[in-house]
């Protein structure tokens, strides 16, 4: 039996809760004996029912026994079916009773060996911490249902490392890029103050640093609140969902970076064809935004800069592409992690390492997917696929007031 506590407001009470073995074994030995006790019955009754030797004899014949007595035969017969039901129902059950305990016992046996994995399961479940993920089942025994039970709750504890061990950078590396401009932001103002000889010209070029370092620092968490929002409504489970042009995305991201292109004297070039979608604008908008603020920051003077966008089969498709730096292919996956930059330059301080994370997000909130593909020279092609309008239903807020009758 297993005891669990439980606490009233009154006082402490105790809940006896037969375990799982315990029933399964009670289930087995009460299947065992109740057919142990079928087969005995039904044994006595064909043995009350087959012993009847005097019908063959004439009536009033008489039976002599080995002491010499000549009893009746009708009266010799029952005595011999009752001792015969006797005996058959003592000694039957008797080795009913022998049986059902032997059989219990193995049975408690059994299942105890087949419910081990559980109890493991249990064991490491109570033992899990944040410094005990590594710990598996690793069960060996038969493959069947407490066999996949162990694999799956040991592929659950993979996933939930992984979580753990991604949360965990995820964190160090925010708290260290936030450090960086609230320390820059602290040494110029200690060092400006340190300055007896300090004049406003001095003071103004504080003043410009800390200004720099607050807007990095406000730029990282803002986009942290994004990439927070998006995760939060992954599983096309968008809180607001309406129709949108990631080709008016496009537009509206262009517009916005237009000065910096022109200044690294980019060659732009759109085809932007129509890609009704379904979504949050705002989100939809931002990934338009990083996809072409990151395809320009990580280019080179007088490069290129190719966006398309279209709609068919179902699909809309958003694609930027840029030249620039060397991206070796096996670091394009990694760019998507947040706090990941690939190539020498994008291990610079421009941007906060969240720029493909957002986008990454974004995909996965609207049920869509993204996938980047290094060039030949140095830079970049990625390319988001979403769903398009016409698959996707619209999610609209609505609001009724009843009609108060007099």
């Amino acid at each position: 039996m297993t005891v669990y506590p439980g606490i009233r407001s009154r006082g402490l009470r105790f809940d006896v809760r037969p375990t799982l073995r315990l029933r399964l074994t009670l289930l087995n030995g009460i299947l065992l004996v109740g057919a142990g006790a079928v087969l005995v019955l039904l044994a006595w009754l064909l043995v009350s029912e087959s012993l009847h030797p005097v019908d063959a004899l004439q009536q009033g014949s008489t039976v002599t026994l080995r002491d010499g007595t000549a009893v009746e035969a009708v009266a010799w017969q029952d005595d011999m079916v009752a001792q015969a039901s006797r005996e058959l129902l003592i000694k039957g059950f008797s080795a009913l009773a022998a049986v059902g305990i032997v059989g219990i016992a193995l049975a408690y046996a059994v299942t105890g060996r087949a419910l081990r994995p559980l109890r493991d399961v249990t064991q490491t479940a109570q033992r899990l911490g944040e410094e005990t993920l590594d710990q598996r089942i690793r069960y060996s025994g038969a493959d069947g249902e407490v066999a996949e039970l162990a694999r799956t709750f040991d592929a659950m504890l993979d996933r939930l490392a992984a979580a753990f061990e991604s949360q965990k950078r995820f964190v160090a590396n925010a708290s260290h890029e936030l450090r960086t401009p609230l320390a820059v932001m602290r040494t110029e103002i200690d060092v400006t103050l340190s300055d007896d000889e300090a004049d406003v010209a001095e003071f103004r070029r504080m003043a410009k640093v800390v200004r720099n370092a607050s807007e990095r620092a406000n730029g990282l968490v803002d986009a942290l609140l994004v990439l927070a929002r998006s995760e939060a409504q992954s599983g096309r489970r968008l809180v607001r969902k309406v129709p949108a042009d990631l080709s008016l995305s496009v537009q509206n991201a262009l517009s916005a970076v237009k000065a910096e292109a022109e200044r690294l004297k980019l060659e732009v070039t759109t085809e932007l064809g129509p890609a009704p979608v379904v979504g949050d604008p705002s989100l939809l908008d931002r990934l338009a935004g990083n996809l072409i603020e990151n395809a320009i920051r990580y280019n080179h003077l007088l490069g290129r800069l190719w966006l398309r966008t279209e709609s068919s089969g179902g699909r809309a498709m958003l694609i930027v592409g840029n030249t620039g730096y060397e991206v070796e292919p096996a670091d394009v996956p990694g760019l998507f992690e947040p706090f990941r930059r690939g190539g020498w330059e994008r291990t610079g301080s421009r941007g906060s390492g969240l720029g493909l994370s957002i986008v990454r997000a974004v995909c996965d909130a609207h049920g869509g997917t993204v996938r980047a593909v290094a060039q030949e020279g140095g830079g970049l092609e990625v390319t988001v696929t979403l769903p398009a309008a016409d698959t996707t239903p619209v999610v609209a807020g609505a609001a009724s007031v009843p009609r108060i009758r007099n």
